[in-house]
């Protein structure tokens, strides 16, 4: 049996980057005064990726039960039409696991804690493992695909590995 342990660091705009987009509101966003000045817009927080083989932009809730940590990871999934945001709904932190596009490679996965008010938007073909909300149900707002053809691949773990995520 293999061991494979996965430390937690913490979402941010450059760490995340090879794998999607971090939404938030920060001071570094590209700010606007709209609404006669009632509202602060922070502007185009994610490529948003959904349009290949016809495909549409949906909104959907997500109600993800909560995990406790050390958790193993089972499975992995990647969307190769179109980009998935989550924005969390909820008042709890949430873990993130990813890899790079292209062939699933174990060895080269990154966990990542997500605070109550960060999103994450993964870009098209990112692997990354479903929902890990902490402490109670979350609800999570996504954006995704609908449309025609085939738009999430799984990869198994394999039984030999534990792939584990650490506190």
């Amino acid at each position: 049996m293999r061991d494979i342990k996965i430390r937690l660091q913490p979402l941010t705009r450059e760490a995340f980057a090879p794998y999607g987009d971090v939404i938030e509101v920060n001071e570094n966003n590209n700010i606007m005064a709209i609404n006669y000045g009632k509202t602060e817009r922070h502007h185009d927080l994610a490529n948003i990726d959904v349009n290949d083989q016809g495909g549409k932009p949906i909104v959907n809730i997500f109600n993800s039960q909560p995990v406790s940590l050390p958790f193993t990871i089972k499975v992995m999934e990647r969307h190769p039409l179109g980009s998935q945001a989550f924005i969390n709904m909820g008042k709890q932190p949430y873990v993130v696991v990813v890899g790079k596009a292209g062939e699933f490679d174990i060895d080269n996965l990154q966990g990542f804690i997500a605070q109550e008010h960060q999103g994450v938007n993964y870009h098209k073909g990112t692997w990354h493992h479903y929902s890990l909300c902490l402490n109670e149900v979350s609800q999570f707002l996504v954006i995704d695909r609908g449309g025609e053809g085939h738009n999430c691949d799984e990869e198994a773990i394999p039984e030999n590995i534990n792939l584990i995520i650490e506190s």
